[in-house]
């Protein structure tokens, strides 16, 4: 768990009903530094790996932001503002964006695990 290439795959959250969403995954350096920069918006969710906190300085919106622990359980959801400094979270291993108030809508929150498909 947790050695995955940049490229994409689907998040699918594990709750009352399985919820899959379009996934970017960034886990070189370069990938993970450009993240969401320079977007208007994301397609499903991006997981950044490794990561334990993010910034949204130079976005151009707001995003959620899910720190996830190496089982891949969500310890902590925010939504964060442009030009931001999320603080570290203990922990956390890997971090999700995706735009802000769509998480709830997942079933992302804390306790839950997800899963990470890559195609």
């Amino acid at each position: 768990m947790g050695r995955w290439l940049d490229g994409r795959g689907r998040l699918v959250v594990h709750g009352e009903r399985d919820v899959a969403v379009p996934l970017e995954i960034a886990t070189s350096y370069r990938a993970r530094t450009k993240g969401l920069l320079g977007r208007d918006a994301v397609e499903g969710a991006l997981l950044l790996s490794p990561a334990g906190s993010v910034h949204t300085f130079r976005m151009r919106f707001p995003i959620d932001v899910a720190y996830l622990d190496r089982n891949l359980r969500v310890l902590a959801v925010r939504t964060m503002h442009p030009n931001r400094l999320g603080l570290p979270r203990l922990r956390s291993r890997h971090v999700l964006e995706a735009g802000a108030g769509v998480m709830g809508g997942w079933g992302v929150r804390v306790g839950v695990r997800v899963e990470i498909v890559v195609e």
